[in-house]
């Protein structure tokens, strides 16, 4: 049999359009919801102790001076929606930016500790100033956490390995030994993102770890 050449109409297929983030339509009202809440209260919180200390004018223009960055930052938020294409992470909120996992500048593994729930993530900076993107792997608090999905998680693994000036091949590693711990059904406390999250020094917000930390501890892990 020959192997039938594509024609002159057939366009190419175009990559799987893999949900990094922000998907969740019903988790993204409620965040809303929730956040503009607080900006309301915050705003009414300075806005009446100004308006005891000044009056009425005062007390609505630092009610509209707190409230204005915290409603476009709690919008901000609701908009926001990540995703992979083939190598490419697309980040919309309103704009989009890209960066490609294959020709990244560089990559750390970023640790957030906030009221106890700590957040591990991927930090890429694109080539050619063309900005960086926090792919969120994993959130937990004490014992238990959400984790990105077993495509999203394949897919990444598969794109950061083809990038050599990054140490993308480390990166990869960790995630694949996070697939491996998932497929055996491991508990969450003996998986390696999770081990990376307990081990990490407390006290600090926000913590950024290289290619060759990552690659110290992806040493330790069992095959």
């Amino acid at each position: 049999m020959s192997e039938q050449e594509p024609t002159a109409g057939t366009s190419p297929r175009e990559p799987e359009r893999v949900p990094l983030s922000g998907d969740d339509r019903k988790a993204r009202r409620k965040r809303a919801v929730s956040g503009l809440i607080a900006v309301a209260l915050l705003a009414a919180a300075f806005g009446g102790v100004a308006g005891l200390v000044g009056g009425q004018i005062a007390g609505l223009v630092v009610a509209a001076v707190v409230a204005v960055p915290l409603l476009l930052l709690v919008l901000s938020g609701a908009r926001r929606r990540m995703w992979l294409e083939g190598t490419t992470v697309t980040v919309r909120t309103w704009g989009s930016r890209r960066v490609d996992l294959v020709t990244a500048s560089r990559i750390d593994l970023l640790l957030t500790d906030v009221r106890g729930t700590r957040t591990v993530s991927l930090l890429v900076n694109g080539a050619q100033r063309s900005g960086a993107v926090k792919i969120d792997l994993a959130v937990y608090a004490g014992t238990g956490g959400r984790e990105l999905g077993i495509l999203p998680l394949r897919r990444l693994a598969d794109a950061v390995v083809n990038n050599m000036d990054a140490g993308g091949v480390v990166f990869s590693q960790l995630l694949v030994a996070q697939l491996r711990a998932e497929a055996r059904g491991d508990a969450a406390a003996d998986r390696p993102l999770y081990r990376l999250a307990s081990a990490a020094p407390s006290g600090k917000l926000a913590q950024r770890f290289s290619m060759e930390a990552v690659s110290r501890f992806v040493a330790t892990l069992d095959g």
